[in-house]
Formats: C-alpha cells, structure tokens, sequence
C-alpha cells in the first residue's frame, strides 16, 4: 500500500499495535547515522507523572538557557505536540519532511511509536540541541527511547499496568522499567513500595549507578499558601511555584528538580533564577486541566487505578463545587473495575462514554460494574453528546469532570476548541 500524506502513513502504522524490542527502531536509527548520539539526554520512565516531570524538566532547562528537545506520548489533539524543541511543537512542514525522510528509510515492519521516536530523535539533532528529554513510551528495558544513553534515569513511581507485556506483579514491572538505568549511570525515583526498591536498588548496585530517592535524600514540603520548599541533594529552595494543579505534582517537581541537581553536577549551566521561572511556567495539558470556570470544566487524564486515586484526593482538595458531573471512558485494557470503585462515590451524576479509539471499552460494557456504587448513571456512548448532557445538567456552581483515558481527554479538548458553543447545545 503506497500513501503519500503523512499523517495518513503514521495512521496506517498507528493500526499495527505494539512490539517491545530494541532490533528494528536501532537498525532504523543506524541507517540515519544515529541522531540520538548526537545529544545529551535524560530518560523519564514509571507509571504515572513522566509527562509532567519531562515538561518541568525541558521548562527549566529552557529558562536556564539549554536548547532541549522534549519527547513525549501520546498527543491529545496533534501529534505535532510530541516533538518540541524549547517548548516549540515540530512545523507541519518539519513534520512533513521528515516523514518522507524517515520512511525511506524503513526496511522492515515498524510500529508507529518506533518511527515517531526516530522522527523526534533525527528532528532533535538537525535542530541543535544540547539535550533531549524522552519520555518513555511502555516499559522501559525494550522501549524505543531506551537506546540513548542518558545522563540521569528518572523513574517516578511504579505501579501495575500493562501486565501483558511488562508482567504480573510489581517486581517483574520494576525490573522492566528499571531497564533504563545504566551502567555507571545515575538513578532517581519517587517510588515507595518496598519490593519496588529493592528491584531498582539490585539493578544499581549491578550497575554500579547511584540511586537517589524522593523521601530520602530529597524532600519537600507544602504550605497553605500553595508555594513549597525543597531540600535536595545539595540545593535548597523555598516558596517555590508549581501551576500544575495537585500535591503530586509537587512530588513530581522534587523528581525534576532532583534531576536538575543531578544534570547541574554534570556540567549543566542552570542558575537558580532559571529554576524558579521554569517551574512556575511549566505548561502540560491534560492533567487537572481546566478548560472553562462557569461550571467548571476539568479534563484528567487518569487512566489507572493509581491515577484515579490522585483525581479523588483532587477533588476533596483542589476543587470546590456543589455537585460534579464526571464523565468517564477508557480503554478495554484498563482496570476500569477499581478506577469506577473509586470514582464513583463522588459523582452526584455518572456519565459512561467510549473514546473514539479501537482500543475503547465499549460505554455499555462498564454499566453493570457502574451500578455497584452509583445509581445516577447514563449511558451516552458520543464523547461530544456526553459533553453536551453534563453541561445541561451542571449549574454554575457545579464540577465537570472528563478523566478515564488521555484519548477521551484530547477528544474533548479538541471539541471544546472547535465549539466552544457546546455548553449551549443540546444532547440528542
């Protein structure tokens, strides 16, 4: 099959799913001179929090005055906004060309997040960066990014997920994702549970890598004023601003601000004033994102029972309504079960929808499991009705929330965008 657009090409090699392996993305990479050797990088791998902690990690090292590419995934709206350099999306054109590029180069079967990492990798080095930040895609050991050699492996946290692939309990999914530590290399984490350290303990002392942890050697501390401080390694700071909405993301920001530390100590020129302005303009769509205030309308991309769990402290601090409207779908591989159990209690009125995704779950499918903690429900399987119905029935003292897969998210952000009128309409 010949197509020439593409974004039609990369929907096409979106359809062949996933395949953990290193052999044809390096092989790949190899027959385009290896762009990804051309940098410095960090790798940002763990279950939840990667995406924010690689964006506060790129927006400090931008304010300090790196040049720093930032890699992240999945998109929300466009795919562009997985390819930035200093906060700058690739151009169409860029992308474009770079497409072709790429795919003449493509001898064998490639998935779609194989290629797209290529891609970045190769629009990385013709941009001149000092400094890549990955976001690491599943896993870690067999994952597309984990062929750079970063200066720091950060791991956030550790949760179960994606047991097919990356296995069936904590241990075999940290000894995965502790696959991006490398050899005489460095390690930080903001992971607690006992049997997840030990992992990535024995995997450093292997290695002979050092292991810093958030809780150990790095703290930090929250104030009523919603400023916090941080005593890390060797800097300390205080009334420090983080706009990302949420105590973890603090606990996020202590792993990227120990990852600065870390990268400073490697040579990195990055002064406190870059610090302290990188933190507080950090931008990341998608997690406790407000859209409109009148309701409110909250899109999260909480896809897992972790997640949800930090959506739920959001609601009892974070947020203050008389009654939320939560509109929620996911995909069929997810533990919606246990992210329903924990949901649903605050929902004055559940909405069931699907993402327009082939992965989805189906909206009906979760109604029997539904009903166990809610007897307000609706069924609405369109995203955009979904979206239609809880705005009419939201007062403007009301939450709206859209959380349960980062694919629902981007559908409604994208909604929202084109109509902004939505509120207005109604559901059919």
């Amino acid at each position: 099959m010949i197509v020439q657009d593409p974004l039609e090409y990369l929907s096409v090699l979106s359809g062949r799913g996933i395949r953990l392996g290193l052999g044809p993305v390096s092989r790949l990479l190899d027959r385009l001179n290896n762009p990804h050797e051309k940098y410095r990088a960090v790798l940002v791998g763990g279950t939840n929090g990667k995406g924010s902690i690689a964006a506060m990690i790129s927006s400090v090292l931008s304010e300090g005055g790196t040049r720093v590419g930032l890699y992240t995934s999945p998109h929300l709206v466009d795919v562009r906004e997985r390819v930035r350099v200093n906060d700058r999306m690739i151009s169409v054109g860029e992308l474009s060309e770079l497409t072709h590029e790429v795919r003449e180069q493509v001898k064998e079967d490639i998935t779609y997040f194989e290629f797209i990492t290529a891609l970045a990798f190769l629009h990385f080095c013709r941009s001149n960066i000092d400094v890549a930040v990955l976001e690491v895609g599943m896993g870690g050991r067999l994952d597309a990014t984990n062929l750079v050699v970063p200066d720091v492996s950060v791991i956030s946290n550790i949760f179960l997920e994606h047991r097919e692939y990356l296995g069936n309990n904590l241990g075999a999914i940290a000894l995965e994702k502790g696959g991006i530590i490398k050899n005489g290399g460095v390690c930080i984490t903001a992971a607690k549970q006992k049997s997840v350290l030990e992992v990535l303990d024995n995997i450093c002392r292997s290695r002979r890598a050092r292991l810093h942890h958030v809780g150990k050697e790095i703290k930090f501390r929250t104030t009523k004023k919603g400023t916090f401080s941080y005593k890390g390694i060797e800097k300390n700071y205080s009334n420090l601003v983080c706009p990302l909405i949420g105590r973890h993301q603090m606990e996020n920001a202590a792993v990227a601000l120990g990852t600065i530390e870390l990268l400073t100590a490697s040579g990195f020129d990055i002064d406190d004033g870059g610090v302290t302005r990188g933190l507080k303009n950090v931008k990341w769509e998608g997690r406790l994102e407000v859209l409109c205030k009148s309701p409110m309308l909250v899109v999260d991309g909480a896809h897992n029972p972790a997640g949800a769990s930090v959506l739920c402290r959001a609601f009892r601090e974070n947020f203050f309504y008389r009654k939320l409207v939560l509109i929620f779908g996911v995909l069929g591989d997810k533990d919606y079960r246990i992210m329903l159990k924990k949901l649903s209690p605050f929902a004055d009125r559940l909405i069931l929808t699907s993402p327009k995704e082939k992965r989805a779950l189906h909206s009906g499918d979760m109604l029997p499991v539904a009903k166990m903690y809610t007897n307000s429900i609706e069924v609405i399987g369109d995203s955009g009705k979904a979206l239609s119905r809880a705005f009419a029935l939201a007062g403007k003292d009301d939450l709206i929330c859209v959380t349960g897969s980062l694919y629902l998210v981007g559908e409604i952000k994208k909604l929202w965008s084109q109509k902004p009128g939505i509120k207005s309409q109604e559901s059919e």
